[in-house]
């Protein structure tokens, strides 16, 4: 280019330089996003998704906290919080799916509930060339990396990092003030899942893992089970100092319990119940259940002290 003049030089490699940049910048976006998810499947999308649907409420919680929930264009059966999830049009639930409608929606990535009869589901949905994100977090931490899973999946990475991030912190400040403390002992923990038959969870339960950080001990850790039905006689002999289970009464759980007044938990009335929604969920409000956990243990301790 020396026989060009050098502005015109300068111009004809600026714009080398941009289409350098531009070309680099194509590449990067068409380059695979790529995560796994819970069922350890590598899910890839060549660009963020653009229309997300959500088979299970606390999928729906979790995209929105990773700042995808603008994208959601179809939502399970249930999926009733934020507030701005009840204006998105259903599609059914794991059980009930109306596939037709789903797929006439045309999502790039559908995000499911990676259990039982969703496995079955995700089959159907990969048949038909969906790609498909299986949710099934077991752990605190994989709440915490769903976040960021679904953020990439989503190009929203500096909000779902960020809510990672507030979620990592929040649980480390919990178990810094509910674990167990020198010379402490655990209190006696039993979760009433179901109240008829009665049903409880193992160590594995994501709920037994809540009793451990807030410093109790499950009863019925060693079930084989992740959950199982026991009978009235196996609580008797397990005979646990704290019961809860998921609801807004504890007065209606003390009525269900008085006929047992032998049980330690009804003598020092350390019955306590959770919103249901916190507790079964696995997003990121299993803090606040976990922090409610912790109050009540904390006080039904205090209670055996005395």
């Amino acid at each position: 280019m020396h026989f060009l003049s050098p502005n015109l030089r300068q111009l004809i490699s600026c714009s080398i330089i941009a289409t350098c940049v531009s070309f680099c910048c194509s590449f990067g976006a068409l380059a695979d996003l790529k995560v796994s998810d819970d069922g350890q499947r590598t899910v890839r999308l060549e660009h963020p998704a653009r229309r997300i649907i959500s088979l299970a409420p606390h999928v729906t919680e979790m995209i929105f906290a990773a700042g995808a929930g603008q994208l959601l264009v179809g939502v399970s059966d249930y999926s009733d919080y934020p507030e701005q999830a009840k204006k998105i049009a259903s599609v059914g639930n794991i059980f009930s799916l109306d596939l037709e409608r789903l797929l006439a929606l045309k999502p790039d990535l559908v995000i499911i509930w990676g259990t039982g009869n969703a496995k079955h589901l995700a089959k159907k949905l990969r048949d038909n060339k969906i790609t498909v994100f299986e949710s099934e977090p077991r752990t605190f931490e994989e709440i915490a990396s769903s976040l960021e899973r679904i953020a990439v999946l989503s190009g929203t990475e500096a909000i779902g990092n960020a809510a990672a991030k507030q979620f990592r912190e929040r649980l480390q400040n919990l178990g810094s003030t509910y674990r167990l403390k020198d010379k402490e002992t655990p209190v006696s923990v039993f979760h009433q899942m179901v109240k008829s038959p009665l049903m409880t969870v193992n160590q594995e339960h994501f709920i037994s893992k809540m009793i451990t950080l807030c410093g109790g001990r499950n009863v019925f850790a060693d079930l084989k089970d992740i959950s199982s039905t026991i009978t009235v006689e196996a609580l008797m002999g397990a005979n646990p100092e704290f019961i809860f289970s998921s609801g807004k009464d504890n007065l209606k759980l003390l009525k269900d319990w008085e006929s047992f007044p032998t049980l330690q938990a009804v003598k020092k009335q350390n019955l306590y119940s959770i919103p249901g929604d916190w507790l079964h969920r696995a997003g990121p409000r299993v803090l606040d259940a976990t922090e409610q956990l912790c109050k009540d243990i904390t006080e039904a301790r205090r209670k055996n002290q005395r």
